[in-house]
């Protein structure tokens, strides 16, 4: 859920990197918006502007509090480095963790992201 289509749009377009997918008007002032990451093969978010109060007041919440959505990269350092240069709001540092490199975000609305780097198995990577 966003406030405005366009201010949604600039923000993933611009502050993370995304593509617009797609901007259709579907009737009475609203629009299908997509997004996605650079390569995200078939997968995308849906922005949907808020109507009424209840959805309004979701806005940022939508997890109630918690990580919502998880952006992987495979360069973290370079990748966390562009983000903040864009003015993205990191909420910690980044740290190391058992599965890998990770730092949460907060998006235009607060809701919360980890930007992770997975840590490579030798199994994913194709050695035993």
């Amino acid at each position: 859920l966003v406030r405005d289509y366009d201010e949604a749009i600039a923000y993933f377009t611009g502050a993370l990197g995304f593509s617009l997918l797609e901007d259709t008007p579907v009737g009475g002032g609203k629009r299908w918006v997509r997004v996605a990451p650079p390569g995200a093969a078939g997968c995308a978010l849906l922005l949907a502007r808020a109507t009424g109060a209840e959805q309004l007041a979701a806005i940022g919440r939508q997890a109630g509090g918690r990580v919502f959505l998880f952006l992987e990269t495979a360069d973290f350092d370079t990748d966390h480095a562009a983000l903040r240069s864009r003015g993205v709001r990191f909420l910690e540092e980044p740290r190391v963790e058992s599965y890998g490199k990770v730092a949460v975000f907060a998006d235009l609305y607060g809701n919360k992201w980890d930007l992770l780097e997975l840590k490579r198995t030798n199994a994913a990577e194709g050695r035993e």
